[in-house]
């Protein structure tokens, strides 16, 4: 078979009649999920950002969700990359390689600088300290196209043990999340201006702050001034 990013590169392709029975063949343990649903407005926005776009390309740091790819397939005709970021972060832990994070995330993705219309960044930069955070920043900056929007999730909770959160989209205003094993700890939490910082070359144009103390934002890259 081949590997989770060929096919949900595929499903761009295959249109809103067929992604339901791709995304399938990738991921089918997402129908175990019974976590509380939590209502989020920056999904809804982040849907609204993308709406008008032609066959719009989103970049999704993983790991692959079934139903997440046929959600985001039927509502916006898309194209999606999974890029499964948390596998990255273990394999450095494994290698004792946490050092090279930084140059690794500078050339980690393949698509055009200035390619991607949007991108799920979910809370993957919890678990990074600043220089590699900075890196798989400014690395995500560039890939997006003017207009373009990130959605990033980032928690001043504490979470014990070694997890990584897997997130679900139920519809547009509801998220499920479960947490896996993995090889990493949440690093200390990103106040507002550390966040701010490390997407300088972004906008912020909507952030909400949950009782779960989890703070979701949205970030719009601006066009080039003339």
């Amino acid at each position: 078979m081949a590997d989770a990013r060929s096919l949900t590169d595929l499903f761009g392709i295959l249109g809103p009649r067929r992604v339901s029975e791709a995304a399938s063949a990738v991921d089918t343990s997402v129908t175990h999920v019974t976590e509380v649903p939590y209502p989020t407005q920056a999904l809804q926005k982040f849907l609204r950002c993308l709406h008008g776009a032609e066959n719009p390309l989103i970049l999704d740091l993983g790991p692959v969700v079934g139903s997440n790819v046929t959600f985001f397939g039927e509502q916006l005709g898309c194209r999606i990359r999974v890029e499964d970021v948390a596998a990255d972060i273990d394999r450095h832990v494994k290698g004792g390689k946490l050092e090279l994070l930084p140059e690794y995330f500078a050339g980690r993705f393949t698509p055009a600088p200035g390619s991607v219309d949007g991108i799920l960044c979910w809370d993957i930069l919890d678990y990074l300290d600043r220089p590699a955070a900075q890196a798989l920043a400014t690395a995500l900056c560039r890939l997006l196209k003017p207009g373009g929007c990130l959605l990033g999730l980032f928690s001043t909770a504490e979470t014990p043990g070694q997890v990584y959160t897997k997130y679900v989209v139920v519809d547009e205003s509801t998220l499920r999340y479960r947490t896996y094993p993995g090889l990493r700890q949440r690093q200390r939490s990103l106040l507002n201006g550390d966040i701010i910082k490390l997407f300088k070359d972004l906008r912020v144009t909507d952030s909400f702050l949950m009782k779960s103390r989890l703070r979701k934002m949205l970030f719009r890259k601006p066009a080039p001034r003339a």
